[in-house]
């Protein structure tokens, strides 16, 4: 792929962010408005309950869709209008975090390969851009830098693709159960299922953002080469 075409992709991939995000938090804002029996923390202590999940603590914390399950501490952290909202967007994320733990529970094969390669990231992240940026500067003198930066980004981009299916599956786990155990109706559960798909939209464009950034870091190298 040209360095023309990976700038093409991406802007595409910056302003399809932009309409997701957006997009995003209009169907929560809308489906906020959409009255449940439950809170958010009642669904998600009912949906551990109901999967035999005993050892898991559901908080409140801080921020706007800063909802996520840690299985370090063992705690389903919900943003305080998921924890307390009574609403089909609340119910939709917080059993969508549950269904991480069902994940983390039952040893689905896409969180473990994440779980596994978290402290490897977590390394990458720390130093890619200084790696990257040492590799431009220096492409004459030590050409094999940036290539290393090079793979440091890759094992970032691995990680995105690998966040996928870990998400969509986490979503369907939420979607079902909320049906099965009543707590969405006819009339709301594609609601519920409309916010996580556009949720899941931000966690696609995101790896598709890093493989073409990937792309472009590899054109600069071939090209200096």
């Amino acid at each position: 792929m040209s360095t023309s075409m990976i700038w093409i992709l991406m802007i595409v991939v910056m302003v399809l962010s932009m309409i997701i995000q957006a997009r995003l938090k209009s169907r929560f804002e809308k489906y906020s408005e959409i009255p449940t029996a439950l809170s958010g923390a009642e669904v998600a202590q009912r949906m551990l309950q109901a999967h035999g999940i005993h050892d898991v603590k559901i908080v409140s914390v801080e921020g706007t869709l800063t909802d996520h399950y840690n299985p370090q501490t063992r705690t389903v952290n919900l943003s305080h209008d998921v924890y307390y909202g009574r609403s089909v967007a609340a119910a939709a994320v917080a059993a969508h975090e549950c269904g991480h733990v069902v994940q983390h529970a039952t040893g689905y094969a896409p969180l473990k390969m994440r779980s596994a390669l978290v402290p490897v990231v977590s390394f990458a992240n720390n130093w890619v851009m200084w790696v990257l940026l040492a590799g431009v500067v220096f492409i004459n003198v030590f050409p094999s830098l940036i290539w290393v930066g090079i793979g440091l980004f890759a094992l970032t981009t691995l990680f995105s693709f690998i966040t996928l299916p870990v998400e969509i599956n986490a979503s369907a786990r939420a979607v079902k159960w909320l049906d099965n155990a009543g707590i969405v109706s006819y009339e709301t559960k594609p609601m519920a299922a409309d916010a996580l798909k556009w949720a899941a939209y931000t966690y696609v464009i995101a790896a598709i953002g890093s493989l073409a950034t990937l792309l472009y870091y590899i054109s600069i190298a071939n090209r200096r080469n």
